[in-house]
């Protein structure tokens, strides 16, 4: 080549790297700045900016922090320092603020930060270390760390720079997410664009399924220890998807966007996973919380910020998003139906526009609780032992849980210990494999092989959900422990009058705790409670009395005696049962006088099973027979139609005419790779992984389905009819 051609190719080579280094840092100060306007959102009034001045010593410490305490228990209340910090970043750096470039706010902030670095408060607990001060000493590098001093803004460095992909807490998780997103915040800081590149693919590589580890299982749930306890709502959302959604959203439109695969991902995820366990997907669920259990919240809806975000990545399931957004802002009532099991977690949902409800369990698969790491959830033991909470508002247990009776928690079967056992006794292996639920999607039963691993208590434990109603059944219930057995309908905070009707009146309850006899329903709060055949029952609609500070271990906590009204519905099996059973109806969203009219007729619900073999339940107005077989065995849904299940497993029939339309099936065992159903009458489906073959004389086909296997064991397949 000549020298004539040479040159204008390198002048392009040359001009070529310059847009493309030029293109990257527009790229950096875009993300930087979106950033820093995200940090920047949250207003600081004058009034806050003084308060917290005011609890300021010369030196730059807080005089309300006992910097002595460094112990997991103490809640590390050091965290406020620095927290402060960055509020008063805030106000120092928000135009129309009394205090924006003050000099002497400036001066405050860099006294109280030296306090902190010349200290370097470590805590007990990781989690303060590598997350906690470091997320808020890089914000407040991002917000004016060039307008500090160098030498303290180096100093700092250290500190913040515990939040590296090796620390401890940057396992596969959300913490890994979370570390990594304090990383790329410095490297911002600190114009690092080699650094800056690494990490945001770490954080990009994140969004994946991790069934059997750490993260996102395939049913959507999230598990965030090997114990594979349920964490959907806590690390699966503050600090996994929403972390991961954060980011997405600084990095769009620039060179670092995700993939569209990753942020479909992250919406499948919110939309099946976390959304389906926030009741109406506003409010948090309290059946999928652990530890955290102990400590008092508030109650609103989510916020609208990661929906936002998601909203502003993809346009993927934009309809549902943006349906989530206008529930969370108070703009429509929910409609969404539906039904779902997290197969991975042993957790049921299911949904109405007028009601949500759940049921979680424990298997041979999974551990029944968190421990009770730091402090909180010491009362937790039995709250996985087929815990069913109703919740038509969502408050209806808010804050409920310093006068909670821990050993009565609704949907349970549990001994009647003189007290819990210790804290140190609370997660523990479950004891069985039959633990699961069959679903088409919208309609679905539940079935629990229930065997304490805490006392020993054993029972078959249901529940069969409608759109009006569910059916709760209990049978082989055994304990020879030498105390009571209880199951508890619902224990929940008391908000109405109390009516049952016995021997055919209703009646309004005094305030007290009874035993009653001959009960058809009781009614409480827009929620009736029918029992098929009127039975004996207890009942309490009282004041009860109790302390935030008896249910944690933690330090600073409130010892105030709590007094709440609780309304509280159980059956007591008695002392040693050997084959106690129950069955009852609930009936959400219904007014006392609609209940009257239809439980004198069960409401068209019929118990067909409810023994150590099978339990069953049709609702003869839908048309759907639901089944457990805990044994091979065989049902006699309706004249002239029957099922028969050739091993355990479980079954929902949808019946049209008196033909079957469709059925769903599940084994909750996990051990068949198939399931042999024979039914009545001739029956043709051509659905992949079906086999039917009808009698050639009419007494009935045989159905061969293959169920799922691997990461898919234990979800249902449905079967459509020709």
């Amino acid at each position: 080549m000549t020298s004539a051609y040479k040159t204008p190719v390198l002048i392009l080579v040359c001009l070529f790297m310059f847009l493309s280094a030029s293109a990257q840092q527009n790229d950096f100060a875009t993300i930087k700045k979106k950033v820093v306007d995200e940090l920047m959102k949250m207003d600081v009034e004058d009034e806050a900016v003084e308060e917290i001045l005011g609890r300021m010593s010369k030196d730059g410490s807080f005089r309300d922090i006992n910097y002595a305490d460094l112990s997991r228990t103490a809640g590390f209340p050091h965290r406020r320092h620095t927290e402060d910090l960055v509020d008063l970043a805030r106000a120092y750096k928000k135009e129309g603020s009394t205090y924006h470039q003050n000099g002497m706010l400036k001066e405050r902030i860099t006294a109280s930060l030296k306090y902190w670095v010349d200290h370097d408060f470590f805590g007990d607990n990781w989690h303060n270390n590598q997350i906690t001060t470091p997320t808020n000493l890089v914000h407040l590098m991002l917000l004016m760390g060039e307008e500090l001093p160098g030498d303290l803004v180096q100093g700092a460095q250290p500190i913040i720079g515990r939040a590296h992909m090796e620390a401890s807490g940057a396992r596969p998780s959300g913490d890994r997410i979370v570390i990594a997103g304090i990383l790329a915040k410095n490297l911002l800081f600190m114009e690092d664009h080699e650094g800056f590149d690494e990490v945001i693919k770490i954080i990009e590589g994140e969004i994946k399924f991790s069934t059997g580890e750490r993260g996102m299982q395939h049913d959507y749930s999230f598990h965030h220890r090997h114990d594979r306890v349920n964490n959907t709502t806590s690390y699966g959302y503050g600090k996994y998807a929403n972390a991961f959604g954060e980011w997405s959203y600084y990095v769009a439109g620039t060179k670092y966007a995700f993939s569209k695969e990753k942020i479909d991902q992250l919406a499948d995820y919110y939309l099946d996973g976390v959304y389906k366990q926030l009741v109406y997907g506003i409010y948090e669920d309290i059946s999928v919380k652990n530890r955290s259990i102990s400590n008092k919240a508030g109650f609103q809806p989510k916020g609208t910020d990661e929906v936002e975000k998601m909203l502003f990545s993809t346009d993927y399931r934009r309809d549902e998003l943006e349906e989530i957004l206008k529930l969370r802002k108070g703009e429509i009532s929910p409609t969404r139906s539906f039904s779902k099991f997290f197969w991975q977690t042993e957790h049921f949902v299911f949904q109405r526009p007028k009601f949500y409800t759940t049921v979680r369990m424990f298997s041979t698969r999974n551990r029944n609780m968190e421990e009770p790491y730091n402090g909180p959830g010491i009362t937790t033991h039995h709250r996985a032992d087929g815990t069913n909470y109703l919740m038509l508002k969502g408050d209806e247990y808010h804050d409920i849980w310093p006068v909670y009776d821990w050993q009565k928690i609704s949907g349970t079967t549990i001994l009647q210990k003189p007290k819990l056992h210790g804290p140190d006794n609370i997660q523990l292996d479950g004891l069985t494999d039959f633990v699961g639920a069959v679903t088409d999607g919208l309609y679905g039963a539940v079935a629990f092989d229930f065997k304490s691993p805490h006392d020993g208590v054993e029972a078959k434990k249901s529940w069969f959900f409608f759109d009006e109603e569910y059916v709760c059944l209990g049978t082989d219930i055994r304990s020879d422990a030498g105390l009571p057995v209880a199951t508890t309908i619902n224990q929940v905070l008391m908000r109405s009058d109390v009516t049952v009707m016995q021997q055919g009146e209703a009646k309004k309850i005094p305030h007290g705790r009874r035993g009653l006899d001959a009960v058809k329903y009781v009614y409480h709060d827009k929620v009736g409670y029918i029992f098929p055949e009127p039975v004996s029952i207890q009942l309490s609609n009282q004041e009860e009395k109790g302390r935030w500070s008896d249910i944690t271990d933690q330090k600073n906590i409130s010892e105030e005696v709590v007094r709440e009204d609780v309304f509280m519905l159980w059956f007591d099996h008695g002392i040693n049962p050997e084959n106690a059973s129950y069955q009852y109806i609930v009936v959400p969203n219904i007014t006392e006088g609609e209940l009257s009219g239809t439980s004198a007729d069960n409401r068209g619900i019929e118990v067909l099973a409810n023994n150590s073999e099978m339990q069953a339940v049709v609702n003869r107005k839908l048309g759907i027979c639901q089944i457990a077989f805990y044994a091979p065995g065989e049902l006699q849904m309706a004249d002239g139609l029957r099922v028969a299940l050739d091993r355990p497993g479980m079954a929902m029939l949808k019946m049209e005419g008196g033909r079957l339309k469709s059925m769903a099936v599940s084994d909750p065992s996990r051990k068949s790779d198939q399931l042999v159903l024979m039914v009545s009458g001739s029956y043709l489906s051509r659905r992949e992984g079906i086999k039917t073959s009808p009698d050639p004389n009419n007494s009935g086909t045989q159905v061969v389905v293959e169920l799922p296997q691997g990461v898919y064991a234990g979800k249902s397949v449905v079967v459509e009819f020709d």
